[in-house]
């Protein structure tokens, strides 16, 4: 009799498993026995693999971080945030459900790290001061986690009734769904621009 065909695990695959999962369901779902289940394994399977689930949530979150690009600062500091919150933002809206997770902070993820390290740096070559360096990247950081955690667009009603009648200043949104990526991206890239005009000023002045 031949031997049961057991799924051959790899780390890069338990990961794209794990990430489909939280993808779908959220990351509460993902539990390793589900894991486990998705890939045809026993739940011991994986610990060999992986020592925990927040390891293994660590490993996605570092896979997606490092997709980020932070290249755009060898043209200047103001490029360079630009360029770094549009593939922060891009690289965490294809996975909304991760968010959360990333958002804790890097904690000893080595490409979150590295990119804090770039960005960082970046930013003191430039002439910015430590402490407003660390201040510019948190700013980022919490536009871009706003803006990929939701849509405020599509949060809205499209039953025209219910603004009309309760809510007259809103007169128009209803129509905010048919138009959320384009209402959210230009609402991104005008707080981006707020935040960079504003530290146009500021580093003039240094």
């Amino acid at each position: 009799m031949p031997r049961p065909h057991t799924p051959i695990l790899s780390p890069a695959r338990i990961r794209a498993a794990a990430l489909a999962l939280v993808d779908v369901d959220g990351l509460e779902a993902l539990s390793m026995r589900r894991l486990a289940t998705e890939l045809g394994v026993r739940a011991a399977s994986l610990y060999s693999h992986v020592p925990a689930k927040d390891d293994l949530l660590n490993d996605i979150a570092n896979e997606i971080i490092g997709r980020v690009d932070v290249t755009g600062f060898a043209d200047g500091w103001r490029p360079g945030l630009a360029a770094w919150a549009r593939s922060y933002r891009a690289v965490l809206a294809e996975h909304p459900n991760m968010v959360p997770f990333v958002a804790r902070g890097p904690a000893r993820r080595d490409a979150s790290l590295r990119m804090a390290d770039a960005v960082h740096g970046a930013l003191v070559g430039a002439g910015w001061p430590p402490r407003e360096a660390t201040m510019i990247g948190a700013a980022v950081k919490y536009i871009v986690i706003g803006a990929a955690t939701s849509s405020f667009a599509a949060g809205f009603s499209d039953d025209a009734q219910l603004y009309v009648e309760r809510y007259p200043h809103l007169n128009q949104a209803h129509l905010l769904r048919q138009h959320a990526e384009e209402v959210d991206n230009d609402s991104f890239e005008l707080t981006l621009e707020a935040l960079l005009t504003t530290l146009d000023a500021k580093h003039a002045a240094l």
